[in-house]
């Protein structure tokens, strides 16, 4: 099932099933009970916004064996996290925002995001999943030259519009063999399975809950494949995965 946040008739934030092309308007709490409203939308008359509202966003350095050898670091022993605002998520179709003040080059990360629906703490991999809500797709956009700059993450990973996410969230997935590609102006840049993930979707869930509570709507980036790269303003970016969806965004 793809579940969807946008802004209704009314111009108020809302969530809806998608069936076919028709998105169907829904009422109460996605993570709990709700209801289908007779309210329907057709799909390409809606303005997308994240599928879902995170306290926080954590994300995966280095969890694809080709994209550590492509940025020549070693093979973590154990997941790398760090932290994405919650401030700079957008939607599907929303504009990225070049920081030209601070940055030179911001590099495009293709991701499968996984959301939390269920409280998780101190959690083993054998139920991981059983908190999991569903998947989409993320774009860990990276301010390259402060990264290499500031060593920790933070400034680099953390602008306003640096994680678009979207467009659905697909509850009915096995996360363990999806196709991911990432194409820029319609040229393909990367692509991978999540099969190849260094650590796995249970993994980093069990990993993470014993750092930090997750809570319902967190996202979890679950790290890129090789063939990160350059984007420039007046660009088209596509992350798509496959049973998800297509993730596009564009460069102001």
């Amino acid at each position: 099932m793809k579940f969807l946040r946008f802004n209704n008739k009314y111009g108020k934030p809302s969530v809806g099933i998608l069936r076919n092309s028709i998105v169907h308007e829904i009422e109460g709490d996605i993570f709990g009970e709700y209801s289908i409203k007779e309210t329907t939308y057709d799909i390409k008359n809606i303005h997308f916004l994240p599928p879902c509202s995170p306290t926080k966003i954590v994300a995966v350095g280095l969890n694809y064996r080709d994209h550590a050898e492509e940025m020549k670091k070693s093979i973590p022993d154990e997941p790398l996290l760090f932290m994405k605002p919650s401030t700079s998520l957008i939607g599907h179709e929303d504009k990225i925002r070049y920081p030209r003040h601070m940055s030179s080059r911001v590099d495009f990360e293709g991701e499968l995001g996984v959301v939390i629906g269920k409280k998780a703490s101190w959690i083993n991999e054998g139920e991981a999943l059983n908190h999991v809500f569903g998947y989409t797709c993320i774009n860990d956009v990276t301010a390259r030259d402060l990264q290499a700059k500031d060593v920790q993450y933070t400034r680099a990973k953390g602008f306003d519009t640096f994680a678009p996410i979207g467009p659905f969230i697909e509850t009915e997935l096995d996360p363990s063999e999806l196709e991911i590609s990432t194409f820029l102006n319609g040229e393909l840049k990367q692509h991978s399975s999540t099969s190849n993930l260094i650590f796995n979707v249970p993994r980093l869930i069990s990993f993470i809950s014993r750092v930090m509570t997750l809570l319902p709507g967190d996202i979890i980036a679950t790290g890129t494949p090789s063939g990160i790269g350059p984007m420039k303003i007046g660009d088209k970016i596509e992350v798509e995965i496959s049973k998800i969806g297509i993730l596009r965004n564009f460069v102001e």
